[in-house]
């Protein structure tokens, strides 16, 4: 935990420095922009899961139950970022104003 201590309090100083909330809504947008890509993700999982399917329909069980935790995995990566995109608008932003 130190490094991620010593990472949020710079952070918090340099936002604090410059006064505007511009670094922390550039942060919230980078969390943002991963959950997005999660999703990006999920839809290739799931793509290519049918495909799949399609050409070997004998495997539709295996296949299907690792498409799902393979979609669970992802979407969690997804849920991550916008915890800490809620956390550095809330946490940092209120430090600021």
């Amino acid at each position: 935990m130190g490094i991620i201590s010593r990472a949020y309090e710079a952070i918090s100083e340099a936002s604090a420095k410059a006064g505007s909330l511009g670094f922390v809504a550039i942060g919230a947008g980078i969390a943002i922009l991963t959950a997005g890509l999660s999703s990006l993700g999920e839809s290739w999982i799931a793509c290519h899961a049918i495909d799949a399917m399609s050409r070997n329909p004998e495997q539709k069980g295996k296949l299907q139950s690792t498409m799902i935790l393979a979609i669970a995995l992802d979407e969690s990566c997804g849920i991550y970022a916008l915890i800490v995109a809620i956390l550095i608008i809330f946490i940092l932003g209120g430090k600021i104003a």
